[in-house]
């Protein structure tokens, strides 16, 4: 393991057109990682779950124990959640929970085509299903907005397993191999999948039309990865979340729902919440910007409770960023 594990390859947060670059040559690391993820697939399913867990768990716990630069992120976005210093033994003690939570997500990713679906869904405790299905039923298309918690790929599966497909937008990771095998691993579970970069440029108007459709989208929403996000509060301090979850829902009259994953002992929790309320007046931008912020407050809250299950390795919040050349 190195000290920066590679990204959990959550769908992006912002369905903004895109342009094709192209793409340089992987590094020898890209490649390994790759193979990695290749072997995960291919050999996991087939052991038994307990002892590879806990093998995840040690690896988890060594890379904790060194204190990389991930891990050392990772207590200071923790320490911004808990009021406290980095330094905190709390907070140290916490990243190590979270760093098991994260290297859990692998380990279950790797398991999940091989789970019926039936087990997904009976061993998913979720509160406020209700607000999705009596939408969809309506006719009505459904946001669900959702921070990098838990395991949202499971969430998705559930969403499946319960009779509904989705789509969401996917960061193009680097190799283009392993970005391709995570997307037939996510259109394996019945998600619609669309590229942050490198396809059509159309994402946003593909996600409106599905939406118009009656259908559900769901998009990560507390990251920013465009730099030309909505600035928000967020505990205490300014970052930047996606326009797009807010922008969707004004655009379409969709319902915006923030979706809270976590997990539940050996299974897994859901907390879908009230709709948030999108302001009759103002302009675009502005009605985009308060739903942001209605959003933001309930992750507050979400991430609050379930601390450990927050996987943010990487900056976040805007003073804490290096400048952008």
């Amino acid at each position: 393991m190195t000290d920066k594990p590679s990204p959990p390859a959550a769908p992006a947060a912002a369905p903004q057109p895109s342009r094709s670059s192209q793409q340089s040559q992987p590094s020898l690391q890209d490649r390994l990682v790759a193979a990695g993820f290749g072997a995960g697939w291919a050999l996991v399913p087939h052991l038994p779950e307990r002892p590879t867990g806990r093998a995840f768990d040690a690896a988890a716990d060594r890379l904790w124990r060194r204190r990389g630069s991930s891990v050392r992120r990772l207590e200071a976005n923790l320490a911004r959640v808990r009021g406290t210093s980095p330094d905190d033994p709390a907070v140290r003690a916490l990243s190590r929970e979270g760093m098991r939570s994260y290297f859990r997500y692998f380990h279950e990713v790797f398991r999940l085509p091989s789970v019926p679906k039936a087990e997904i869904v009976a061993r998913t405790h979720v509160s406020g299903a209700e607000r999705i299905f009596e939408n969809l039923d309506k006719g009505r298309g459904v946001v669900l907005a959702l921070p990098h918690m838990g395991n949202w790929d499971q969430a998705g599966a559930w969403l499946v397993g319960s009779g509904h497909t989705f789509t969401t937008v996917a960061e193009r990771l680097r190799p283009e191999s392993l970005f391709r095998r995570y997307t037939a691993f996510r259109e394996g579970l019945g998600m619609e999948v669309l590229p942050l970069t490198g396809g059509d440029g159309q994402n946003f108007g593909t996600l409106a039309q599905r939406l118009r459709a009656g259908r559900a989208v769901a998009l990560p929403a507390e990251r920013d990865l465009t730099a030309r996000g909505i600035e928000v509060s967020f505990f205490g301090s300014a970052t930047r979340m996606p326009a797009g979850p807010g922008l969707l829902a004004v655009h379409t009259g969709a319902a915006l729902l923030p979706a809270i994953p976590y997990f539940h002992g050996r299974d897994w929790g859901l907390d879908i919440h009230e709709e948030i309320a999108i302001p009759e007046e103002g302009t675009r931008q502005e009605r985009t910007a308060a739903a942001m912020q209605s959003l933001a407050a309930v992750f507050e809250r979400g991430i609050s409770a379930h601390p450990q299950d927050w996987h943010m390795l990487q900056r976040l919040w805007l003073e804490d960023l290096e400048p952008r050349a």
